[in-house]
C-alpha cells in the first residue's frame, strides 16, 4: 500500500453551514500537507444504495424521475438514501420494493461509488437484484416516478448515445455489461425474508 502522507489534509476546525432536511453542509479548516492551511465545504451524506433489478428475461428495471435541480426527467436505477442505522442491503430492498414494487429473491453486491468526491462525502452501494416478484410500490408522500423495464441492449444504447446522464447509472452500466457478458462473476445471497 502506498504511504499516501505527502497528500493527506488533517481536518482542525469543523463549521456547520446549513443544517436542512435533506443536505447537511460543512466548512473544513485543514491542515495541508505542506503546513499551510485552507477550508474545505462540503455535504454530508448518510450514504445510498442503487439497485441494478434484473428480470427472468434479462430486462432491466428502469425509472423515469423529475430532478428539480436538473429541471428535467432522467433515467435512473432504482435508489434511495439510508435511513439512520440501516445497513446496505435493508436499504436496496426497501428502495426496490417502495418505487418499483419489486422484491427480489438473490442479491449481490456490485462496486461503491463516490459521484462527487470534490464536494460530497457521499458513497452510494450499487447491489444487484434478480429472482424479482412484482407486489405493487410503495412511493414516499410527494415522490412521482414512472417505472418501465429496457433490454440491456437499449439501456447500453442509451449510455452510449446521453439519453441517460445520471452517475450511478452510468457506473452500473460497465458492470451490467461485463456481468451479463459473463466475465464479472458476483456472490449472490439469499437474504432471510426474501421474496
Amino acid at each position: 500500500m502506498a504511504d499516501d502522507r505527502h497528500l493527506t489534509e488533517q481536518t482542525t476546525a469543523r463549521e456547520e453551514l446549513l443544517r436542512g432536511h435533506f443536505l447537511h453542509v460543512v466548512r473544513d479548516t485543514v491542515r495541508l500537507p505542506d503546513g499551510g492551511s485552507a477550508s474545505r465545504e462540503y455535504v454530508l451524506h448518510p450514504g445510498a444504495v442503487a439497485v441494478v433489478p434484473l428480470l427472468d428475461d434479462g430486462r432491466i428495471v428502469l425509472e423515469r424521475q423529475y430532478r428539480h435541480p436538473m429541471r428535467q426527467v432522467m433515467i435512473e436505477l432504482p435508489a434511495g438514501k439510508m435511513d439512520e442505522g440501516e445497513g446496505a442491503l435493508a436499504c436496496g430492498r426497501r428502495e426496490l420494493l417502495e418505487e418499483t414494487g419489486y422484491v427480489a429473491r438473490e442479491w449481490a453486491y456490485a462496486f461503491t461509488l463516490y459521484p462527487t468526491v470534490a464536494y460530497s462525502d457521499e458513497a452510494i452501494q450499487v447491489w444487484f437484484a434478480r429472482g424479482l416478484e412484482h407486489r405493487g410500490a410503495q412511493l414516499d408522500h410527494g415522490e412521482f416516478l414512472e417505472v418501465f423495464t429496457a433490454t440491456p441492449a437499449e439501456f447500453l444504447n442509451w449510455c452510449r448515445t446521453g439519453r441517460i446522464t445520471d452517475s450511478k447509472t452510468l457506473a452500473a452500466a460497465l458492470w451490467i455489461q461485463n456481468v451479463l457478458a459473463g466475465t464479472w462473476k458476483l456472490d449472490w445471497q439469499t437474504p432471510s425474508g426474501a421474496a
